[in-house]
Order: structure tokens, then sequence, then C-alpha cells
């Protein structure tokens, strides 16, 4: 897996990543782009022109993020709207399955299994990434240091060309990311990656907690938010974030459909296995006496339900594969990625402030 260090101002920032990513940024845009032709009947031209409707609200709320897009642009030599539109990937397959009147019935989305643990002395936050395998040679970690700004440098496993994604800070503030599919989408706040690095650059969990409620989120998903002292789950629909509390073992678990009061959200049938896998890893987490690193990280191994399992594993009617496992351990700023399936990975990487 690709590994690259990006430190200074936003867009030299933006100009490393863009720089050293180049053809691995080129891959996610043509995987992205088969991906909206041939599911939603969609050219890339026309996902340029979605993605151009950001630009306005951006400038407002994240000005900051599209400098650093600008630069992955600049440095990379790619058009600025084709690394924007894989920043908001997910909110314009959101928008287009929110239009009923375009006849888009389903958009794909990854999937995910996630579990925050405080234990007696540890805090662990945790994943499974599940998305199709052709995107899997477009993973890299990317190590963010902010010049001249009081922000926590950043870890993270990200989609090459998205500036937030799956990771922690040097402060043990880390996130997770389920997608939620539901109808709903507002421009006027923030796209879930960029949700994603405004946690990466709290302070705290409370912090993080606070700014993502403040902000608002564009469309559906969960993000599941830690540090030393817990997990808080985030449910985000484009009318509200909701908290998802630590049950009395210390624990939140989410997979890919919503939990709390959704009364006033439109949430299509659309995983069979999200209810199962949820119960599952409460499940298995019930089963372990001392929640150690290995003991949790044996919890994403788990098939049952296969192929359609915690550990995922892509079939003719099953697309998504689990493409790495990330077991952050917040309290001692330090984590452990693999990439591909936790039962067949082929590469371990540490990571640790």
């Amino acid at each position: 897996m690709l590994e690259i260090r990006c430190s200074g101002t936003p867009h030299e920032i933006g100009f490393t990543h863009g720089r050293l990513a180049k053809e691995r940024i080129e891959g996610s845009i043509t995987f992205y782009a088969q991906l909206f032709q041939e599911s939603c009947s969609m050219s890339w031209a026309e996902v340029l022109q979605e993605a151009s409707k950001y630009v306005e609200p951006l400038k407002k709320i994240a000005p900051r993020y599209l400098v650093e897009i600008n630069g992955i642009a600049d440095g990379a030599d790619i058009p600025f709207l084709d690394i924007l539109a894989l920043n908001v990937r997910s909110e314009i397959a959101f928008g287009l399955f929110s239009d009923t009147s375009n006849g888009v019935a389903d958009v794909p989305s990854d999937g995910c299994t996630s579990l925050g643990w405080l234990t007696g002395s540890k805090s662990f936050l945790c994943q499974n990434w599940d998305w199709r395998v052709e995107q899997s040679p477009n993973l890299i970690i990317c190590h963010i240091s902010h010049s001249g700004l009081d922000i926590p440098d950043i870890a993270m496993v990200t989609e090459a060309g998205i500036i937030g994604k799956i990771g922690f800070n040097s402060k043990g503030v880390g996130c997770c990311l389920n997608a939620i599919r539901c109808r709903g989408l507002d421009r006027s706040k923030l796209p879930i990656h960029f949700a994603l690095r405004t946690v990466l650059e709290s302070e705290s969990r409370k912090e993080a907690v606070e700014r993502v409620k403040s902000f608002g989120v564009a469309g559906g998903g969960h993000i599941l938010v830690g540090d030393a002292t817990g997990s808080t789950g985030l449910e985000c629909t484009s009318l509200w974030v909701r908290e998802l509390p630590m049950d009395d073992e210390g624990r939140v678990f989410h997979t890919n459909h919503l939990v709390l009061d959704k009364s006033d959200i439109d949430e299509p049938p659309w995983l069979e296995d999200s209810p199962l896998r949820l119960a599952r890893i409460r499940e298995l987490t019930c089963s372990i006496s001392e929640p150690t690193f290995d003991a949790i990280f044996d919890v994403f191994k788990d098939t049952k339900g296969y192929p359609a399992s915690i550990n995922r594993k892509q079939h003719v009617n099953s697309k998504p594969q689990t493409l790495f496992n990330i077991v952050m351990d917040l309290s001692s700023k330090s984590a452990q990625v693999t990439l591909g399936r936790p039962t067949e990975y082929s590469e371990l990487v540490a990571l640790a402030f």
C-alpha cells in the first residue's frame, strides 16, 4: 500500500498528495467513472457537472479543504473538478437516489462493520471497510502535518485523491465510516468525507462531535468517533446528526442501516445482511472476557453469513469485499492496518504517534 507524507500549507499538502499518488488518483477516477456509468448510466462529464454544484457551498463552509483539493489537482496534473468529484462521490450518488424522477432506483455504496470499545484500560476503534475489489489498488495511507496551524497531525487510510477517510490523529482522536443509504441531500452541509476530515482535525471526541453536529452532513452516513475516553456514533442524514452512545459495556457497534429513530427519514431496504452483521458483532464481543488487540482483530475475521459476512467476500450477488481492516488503540495512539480480508491479508502496516 502506498504510504505518503504531506506537510505544509493546505495547497502544499494537496500538491504532495497529488504528485506522489498521481497514478492511484487516476485509478480512482477510472473506477468511479465506470461505476457511475454502469450503475446509473451517468457519464463522467455528467458527474463533473454535479460536482460543480458543490463549489460555491464549500467556499462558504470549507474553503481550506477546497484549497487542498486544488493542490491535489495541481500536483497530479488533473482538473480540479475531477478531484472534487472523488470527494463528493457519495453525495452525487445520494442526489441521484433522492431524485425519484430520474428513474435511478439503486446506487452502489460501500458497506462496512465498525466497533468502538472502551475497555478497562484501552479505547479501541476499528472496522472492516468493504467495497469493490477493483478499487483496492487505489487505497493509500496518507500522513498530514499542517504548518502554522494548530491542527493535530493525521494518519489515515483513504482512496487516493480523497482528503478525509478512516484513521486517527496525534491527539488520539479517530474515526470510522459506515455507508447509510437514505434519501435526502443538503449541499449547504458538509459532504461525508469532509466531515471525516473535520473529525481527524479535532483535539477530542467531544470537539469532533460538536463540530460535525454544528456543520451538519449533506447526506446519509454513520461516523464512529473515538478518543481515549471512549466512542460516540454519529448517525447522519441531510436533516440531522444524532448521537449513538456507548452501551453498558463501553461499546458502540454499527453496520449499514440507521438504528436510531428514523421516522422522518426515507430509508428504503438496502443490504439484507446489515442487521445480521450488527447482531453478530454484538454476539462476538459479548463472548470476549478480555478484550485485547488480538481478540478484537479476530472478531473481524468472522465469516458467519458468508459471503455477506463481517469478513466479506466478493460473490456473484455480493459485489463488495473487505478491502482493509484497521484496529486503532486510541489510548496509545497506535493502529494496525491490514490490506485485504483479515483472514488473507497481503500487507500489514503499523501506525503510531
